[in-house]
């Protein structure tokens, strides 16, 4: 975008495209014991919304410097990325140059365009990062050595600033804290993103010098020593700051957050969610909702979410990491944990689902119900006050309110079977390991501390057969007595 000397070297438009991410500082504003990469935002860490930028380049590696809490970050990347990732170890965090420099065995011999990104630019777009590439390696028409994304800000304290000469040629970067008061007025500011041809890269930075107030080796004096090396440096404007900020503090965390959780509700209302109040919904940047479910306020969503079409969630209720089929009602309130809820169902309100529950078509579970690791079938219900842990439930089978399948002996979880078509009486307990058979009923307070055979009815403490019933008389329970009276059937 501006005049340079005559190039050197010109870069090959068809080099491979590496990715070098710095992640190796604590990230002293933050103030805290955590490292800033490693901070969430939507939910994931900085680095990771950053590791998906790049990865959508398709660059052929991606390597990320570490320091600071390296397991840690390195846990975090590998998450995102696989085992492919390169990490590369900072052992003293000197500045950002030396931070590149802590690659150098493992990039100056590689004849490729190197894209560095630092680790606390969430908001990044792989857009504006394949228009910096394609300017970099099409500048003048040969390309540049070196490619700098800026920003204009009509505030620019805290960012170094772009100096050009008066063809408007960049001279150098200067941080602010070297600034003189005629540089600290420059609007044009670098954002911290640079494209490099590697071989010109390493070659200036055995030139940096650590001649600056913090003593640090500046990868900033890069662009600086290239133009005095006759090579092209090309800068590439860009018009949203906010995108290629970073974030050093926690109230610029808090004003990311809203405008990443902005940009999604955004996507889904125009994808056909009807969200009724934005202001006061969380839903993840990695939850997809299909359309015509609406969502009411104090909703939050989060994880790997799938909503089907024509949901309601009501207010209060919380979702994360769970799949939800198609016309499914979620109440007040209501808890959806690592779960999946099939076409029809009806949860909450105050239900709480936990560890791989599983409610098949048409199933219930209302108020105060609390499913764990536990399968519920066809059009079985559990309307009020149960716990149903390591549970397999069988289709059209209703559990009365106060029911608690006591799944846990002191040192192990044991499973609790009930088959089709069975009527679980009010406050009975079903101590596992334990099945009850088809069509079976059990007497209100019941403790069940063994197999209950098909068509019986059983009662008492412990539960005991009490008649053997007809497979045409037990589902109706047509003549009322004393021990069929309490047995739980919940509209």
């Amino acid at each position: 975008m501006e005049n340079t000397s005559q190039r050197t070297n010109a870069p090959d438009p068809h080099a491979p495209l590496d990715v070098l991410i710095l992640a190796a500082g604590l990230g002293t504003r933050m103030r805290s014991r955590t490292a800033k990469v490693l901070h969430k935002l939507g939910g994931l860490p900085l680095i990771a919304h950053v590791c998906r930028a790049a990865a959508a380049l398709s660059p052929r590696r991606i390597y990320v410097v570490v320091g600071h809490q390296a397991e840690e970050v390195e846990a975090a990347v590998r998450r995102e990325l696989g085992e492919g990732v390169r990490f590369v170890l900072q052992k003293e965090q000197r500045g950002t140059g030396d931070a590149v420099m802590a690659a150098r065995a493992e990039l100056e011999k590689a004849d490729a365009t190197l894209l560095v990104l630092s680790g606390d630019v969430p908001l990044v777009r792989p857009e504006t990062l394949g228009a910096l590439i394609h300017q970099h390696r099409t500048h003048r028409g040969r390309g540049a050595a070196c490619t700098l994304l800026c920003v204009r800000l009509d505030d620019p304290t805290g960012y170094g600033r772009v100096v050009r000469d008066q063809e408007g040629r960049v001279v150098r970067i200067v941080e602010q804290r070297d600034a003189s008061p005629e540089e600290r007025q420059i609007k044009e500011v670098n954002a911290g993103i640079y494209c490099f041809e590697t071989r010109a890269l390493f070659r200036a930075l055995e030139k940096v010098q650590p001649t600056n107030a913090q003593g640090e080796y500046y990868l900033t004096d890069v662009p600086s020593i290239l133009r005095a090396e006759g090579e092209d440096v090309s800068v590439y404007i860009h018009a949203d700051a906010r995108e290629v900020a970073g974030i050093n503090t926690r109230a610029e965390l808090a004003e990311f957050e809203r405008v990443l959780r902005m940009r999604t509700l955004r996507r889904l209302m125009l994808e056909g969610v009807t969200i009724i109040d934005p202001m006061s919904t969380y839903i993840g940047p990695d939850v997809q909702i299909a359309r015509d479910t609406i969502i009411y306020p104090n909703v939050h969503i989060e994880g790997r979410t799938t909503i089907g079409e024509g949901c309601t969630i009501y207010p209060g209720a919380r979702i994360a990491d769970s799949l939800i089929g198609n016309e499914v009602t979620v109440k007040d309130h209501s808890i959806i944990i690592e779960s999946e809820i099939e076409d029809g169902c009806a949860v909450g309100p105050f239900a709480h689902l936990r560890m791989g529950a599983h409610l098949a078509a048409g199933a219930a579970v209302g108020n105060f119900v609390e499913v764990k690791k536990s399968r519920l079938g066809r059009k079985t219900k559990a309307m009020h006050l149960a716990y149903l842990g390591d549970a397999t439930i069988g289709e059209r089978t209703n559990i009365g309110a106060g029911t608690i399948t006591c799944n846990y002996d002191g040192v192990r979880k044991h499973e609790t079977i009930i088959e089709d078509e069975v009527r679980i009486g009010s406050d009975t307990m079903l101590v596992a390991p334990v099945r009850v058979g088809a069509r079976a009923v059990t007497g209100a307070g019941s403790v069940v501390i063994r197999d209950v055979p098909p068509d019986t009815l059983v009662a008492g403490v412990p539960a005991v057969v009490k008649k053997h019933l007809k497979e045409e008389e037990a589902p109706a329970a047509r003549q009322p007595s004393s021990e069929l009276n309490a047995v739980g059937r919940d509209p």
